[in-house]
């Protein structure tokens, strides 16, 4: 509605358009884009196991709906993420810092989700996902300032969140958001830390040019 307001229908076609931008994407970030999301949640399983946290008896993995997952949660999440990434995230950034822009993008998405939550869950478990809710958004903002702005690579991992978290033993019924979220909001730390809180795109360690040149 905004972007019909300010651009007419050509703006909205643009701002749609944004979520098949795959062409912005180096093949390289599809490693974080496809498979940092898992990667959480074998660990976050790893520690639930070492720490003698309850799990299932007999744990399934729905290895043969993946590729039905896929392209579900990517149609849900574009529904997202051309509003937080395609409308909200470059705004806040001229403005403010990428990790500024990822905490208040966070925040607020936690928020739209808190009620439900909080009515069929522990505050603890509401409180955990909170967390790694706002931790996945300083994730995102990284993954997009990293790829052009790419609206499709933030979609792509938002689905992966979605898919990661059905793939856990049992689609997810011993899903711990508690743990999961300390897990996430350390890789939020790392990244901050590696590309800098200003951007959240530029590799603390890459060359330098001197001053001479």
């Amino acid at each position: 509605i905004p972007v019909f307001r300010e651009e007419g229908g050509g703006g909205v076609v643009r701002l749609f358009g944004r979520i098949i931008d795959y062409r912005k994407v180096k093949a390289i970030w599809y490693l974080p884009i496809l498979f940092l999301m898992p990667g959480i949640m074998l660990l976050s399983y790893g520690v639930m196991l070492l720490s003698g946290r309850p799990l299932p008896a007999d744990p399934f993995v729905p290895y043969l709906l993946v590729p039905v997952f896929v392209p579900l949660f990517f149609i849900a999440a574009a529904f997202e993420e051309v509003g937080w990434m395609g409308y909200a995230a470059d705004p806040l950034q001229e403005r403010r810092s990428a990790l500024f822009t990822a905490l208040i993008i966070g925040a607020v998405w936690a928020a739209w989700h808190s009620i439900p939550w909080i009515l069929l869950n522990t505050p603890a478990w509401a409180a955990g996902q909170a967390l790694s809710t706002v931790a996945l958004r300083v994730v995102i903002v990284w993954l997009y300032n990293n790829t052009g702005g790419s609206v499709f690579a933030a979609t792509l991992f938002h689905g992966m969140m979605n898919v990661a978290e059905f793939s856990f033993p049992n689609l997810g019924s011993h899903y711990d958001p508690i743990v999961t979220g300390g897990i996430t909001a350390a890789v939020a730390v790392v990244v901050a830390y590696l590309w800098g809180a200003e951007t959240l795109a530029r590799w603390r360690y890459g060359r330098r040019r001197d001053a001479g040149g």
